[in-house]
């Protein structure tokens, strides 16, 4: 057995183990959503794989919780999120690959001041804001969607700006220069020819944000308190001692983030390394 059969069989090897660790926790879920008491909490030895399987724990949740509204108020929020990011982090992102490297830290260090700060200190004083707002504009933004992606572009825009830099960074120079040489716009070289050829840097960006506004809670706590969103159902649920309803509840949260990775797979193969760039 030659010496490039053994690295590939221990990089398989390691792939299933790495592959296993991460997938088992959400297998646990799954036997607890969708396996009945006795098998699992009311077991000394829960087997792993299930005797039998019941969806009574996720009508449960259904029956007991009204998940259409904050299902709705979560996925608005999100997408909002990812639009905001990638709108603004796709121009500032390109401004600061032009930019002298030095200069280029210290603006990106800056944006993650926010980060830095703790999310209660953020969000008290902006939901007082938001409320006041309220005062002079019809619906305001305290309580809304589009209230609490703002707040959440605080956390979400630095790091969205961050892999688009890295996206843009490893693009060729002589592209841009030669698109300006045949009489393109700036925007034009941005967002028909950079902008594509880092599509894989692109989408890594917008599921980023998508899902960090998707399972946030703090900021979500707080500024929509009465029209709450997912998470905050969940914990809700969860804080009344019904685990496996809360089981089933945490599989219809992985769903969605699962649903859109799998959609974005194909911008999000090993060609992200070099941001999507393609012969």
């Amino acid at each position: 057995m030659n010496g490039k059969l053994v690295r590939r069989i221990l990089f398989y090897i390691v792939v299933v183990i790495v592959t296993m660790y991460f997938l088992y926790p959400l297998y646990i879920l799954f036997l607890m959503a969708f396996t009945p008491v006795q098998y699992t909490l009311g077991a000394l030895r829960p087997p792993l794989i299930p005797p039998a399987l019941t969806l009574s724990y996720l009508y449960t949740a259904f029956q007991s919780t009204d998940l259409i509204d904050p299902l709705i108020i979560s996925l608005e929020t999100a997408f909002i999120v990812g639009a905001i990011a990638l709108a603004i982090g796709i121009p500032a992102a390109y401004g600061l690959t032009r930019l002298s490297r030095r200069l280029s830290n210290g603006v990106s260090t800056l944006l993650y001041v926010t980060n830095m700060m703790p999310a209660l200190a953020i969000a008290i004083p902006i939901s007082v804001e938001f409320i006041d707002v309220g005062k002079y504009i019809p619906g305001g933004l305290f309580d809304t969607p589009l209230g609490l992606a703002l707040t959440q572009e605080l956390v979400v825009l630095p790091l969205t700006i961050f892999i688009l830099v890295g996206a843009f960074e490893s693009l060729p120079k002589d592209l841009e220069a030669q698109a300006r040489v045949d009489g393109a716009s700036m925007l034009r070289t941005l967002y028909l020819l950079l902008v594509p050829l880092a599509k894989a840097g692109v989408a890594a960006a917008f599921l980023l944000a998508w899902i960090m506004s998707w399972d946030e809670f703090t900021y979500a706590a707080l500024l929509v308190p009465i029209n709450p969103t997912l998470p905050l159902v969940i914990y809700l649920n969860i804080t009344r001692g019904n685990i496996l309803a809360s089981s089933a509840f945490a599989l219809i949260v992985t769903v969605p983030v699962l649903i859109l990775a799998l959609f974005l797979q194909r911008f999000l193969r090993g060609e992200l390394l070099t941001a999507g760039l393609t012969g």
